[in-house]
């Protein structure tokens, strides 16, 4: 285990930065300075121990990224309580289903994501309650969180009764072996796999961005991924918490003007995105620019082509906000085209990889020592192989173990024997070739799983199991197209229809009325943008599992 610990880290960074600014809202232009953040993890804390929270306890919280939001994460992990992020793109019976699943004795939530939710399908929870009030909104019969809060103030004066100073600042001990997140990477019951991370394993992760600098005190922060995934929990929350970096927080990611003002105001030192984001703006903007006359006769000149790419370069750096030390990529692919072009303007990028399972990191190398097309070097503290007689030059899958590797799925024995093997290595199902020096190079997947463009990670036996159950669907199989799409091959109950004297385009049009339910079923990343209907089943190993490598190409579409 590593020698640092999370939890000591905040009780120090808390007092030691009191006076600086911690967390702000970007739309709102609120702040919290490190103090306020304290203040409110201190009355929390005294809510959870008056209702009877113990060590271990399941919190969950589902919202957009705010200020009361990290507040409420950090109350959570600093009193020993486990907390359960799950991500507001999640639908309602899926969150509901990771709320039971985990065992959460309280749920805190924004206002518009409690409309949606339906009390009558929780089984173990207790309450709920608004984080950006901190109003319960709803308690089963007996509960006394809603007076707990409602006298928050009293009981605190009398806590306190020389006034909250950086001197009560005093977390309890919880030691690194302790499990303090659970991460879902789905939802659907089933194929629930809640992701037990360690304080060891945020700790290691923690450690290693504060040496290499990711962040420090009174360094800036823009926050534009979602804190409830593992990328933007690490570095653009508990890293910088642990700093007395200064978070600014978008809420989620806005449309590219919005984006660019806020980069142009927040002047962020460091900046975590995807590449689709990157891409965006490198196509959108730059490559169009760099294809006009005379630009295009410029750059194929010797020394004249310096001069354009230097050019470019500190537009971009000026479009990131004219302070970034690095930009950090991950969760996809980069486009190649791309990435050249950014190594040609010599922008301080790098890619990353990593996994919720490992909190995240498995590889991230500092933009000097970059490798082209690769993931980065294996991270201190971690071990990693490759299954494969030649590692070197034969793709196989990566295998890893160390300080940042989860101890298993929550309530999933299977599961977690599937992934960790008897000596300790995770597998990650991701194929991939390593060098002399470490560097690593994703090849593809070996497992089911699809990234889509903004690295969100999809599942698609959780959108087969939902389309597969409506009308006329007899079974599904959801793919990736070029361009990132999600298209979902359709073998139609023909018994049925024929029954019910449905013609072909009869039939296509209950598959349109279920491509419209079906997307109202998924989270937004995991809309399906066409149905295609097959003629025949599809073809399936003695398990009857289909032989999902046949397709699409061994589909036959009806026309």
């Amino acid at each position: 285990m590593v020698k640092e610990n999370l939890i000591r880290m905040y009780q120090e960074s808390f007092r030691t930065n009191a006076e600086l600014p911690a967390l702000t809202d970007y739309f709102k232009k609120q702040t919290l300075s490190y103090f306020d953040v304290a203040t409110l993890v201190a009355k929390n804390h005294l809510v959870f121990e008056k209702y009877g929270i113990k060590a271990g306890d399941k919190i969950a919280l589902i919202g957009r990224n705010t200020p009361m939001w990290v507040s409420t994460y950090a109350s959570t992990i600093t009193y020993g309580a486990v907390i359960v992020p799950i991500l507001q793109d999640f639908n309602p019976i899926d969150a509901t289903n990771i709320i039971n699943h985990s065992d959460s004795r309280i749920l805190f939530l924004s206002n518009d994501v409690w409309a949606k939710m339906d009390t009558t399908k929780f089984e173990q929870l207790e309450a709920v309650v608004d984080y950006e009030t901190m109003e319960p909104l709803w308690e089963k019969e007996g509960t006394t969180l809603t007076d707990l809060y409602k006298n928050i103030d009293t009981l605190f004066a009398e806590r306190y009764p020389k006034g909250f100073s950086t001197e009560d600042i005093v977390y309890p001990e919880v030691t690194n072996d302790k499990v303090c997140i659970i991460s879902y990477t789905s939802g659907t019951t089933g194929l629930s796999k809640g992701v037990m991370l360690t304080v060891n394993n945020v700790t290691a992760n923690v450690a290693f961005a504060i040496e290499y600098k990711f962040h420090y005190r009174g360094s800036r922060v823009l926050g534009i991924l979602p804190l409830a995934h593992a990328f933007g929990c690490a570095f653009d929350m508990l890293t910088p918490l642990a700093t007395g970096s200064h978070i600014t927080l978008l809420g989620k990611l806005p449309a590219a003007p919005i984006l660019l003002k806020a980069l142009k105001d927040v002047k962020p030192d460091l900046l975590l995105t995807v590449p689709l984001l990157v891409e965006k703006i490198i196509k959108g903007k730059v490559m169009p620019t760099l294809e006009k006359q005379p630009i295009k006769t410029l750059v194929k000149i010797p020394l004249l082509n310096q001069i354009v790419y230097k050019k470019v370069r500190t537009q971009l750096m000026e479009a990131f906000g004219g302070a970034l030390t690095e930009l950090i990529m991950g969760g996809a692919a980069l486009n190649s085209d791309v990435e050249k072009l950014l190594k040609k303007i010599k922008l301080p990028y790098t890619v990353g990889y990593g996994m919720t399972e490992t909190a995240p990191l498995i590889c991230y190398a500092h933009h000097t020592v970059y490798k082209s097309l690769s993931c980065g070097k294996l991270v201190d503290g971690m071990q990693m192989k490759i299954d494969s007689a030649d590692p070197y030059n034969i793709p196989g899958e990566i295998c890893v173990k160390g300080e940042n590797v989860t101890v298993g799925y929550y309530k999933n024995p299977e599961a977690t024997a599937a992934s960790i093997d008897k000596d300790g290595w995770f597998h990650t199902g991701d194929m991939g070739v390593v060098d002399k020096d470490t560097n690593c190079f994703i090849r593809g997947r070996c497992k089911t799983m699809i990234l889509s463009n903004n690295g969100q990670n999809i599942y698609p036996e959780e959108i087969e199991a939902k389309l597969n159950n409506l009308e006329a669907v007899m079974e599904s199989l959801i793919y990736q197209e070029k361009g990132g799409k999600l298209t979902a091959l359709v073998v139609p109950n023909y018994e049925m229809a024929q029954k019910n004297g449905w013609d072909t385009p009869k039939l296509k049009e209950v598959m349109a009325d279920n491509l419209v339910e079906l997307n109202k079923l998924v989270a937004a990343y995991e809309r399906v943008s066409t149905i295609k209907l097959c003629e025949s089943e599809f073809e399936k190993t003695p398990k009857k599992s289909i032989r999902r490598y046949l397709y699409p190409a061994a589909a036959k579409i009806v026309s």
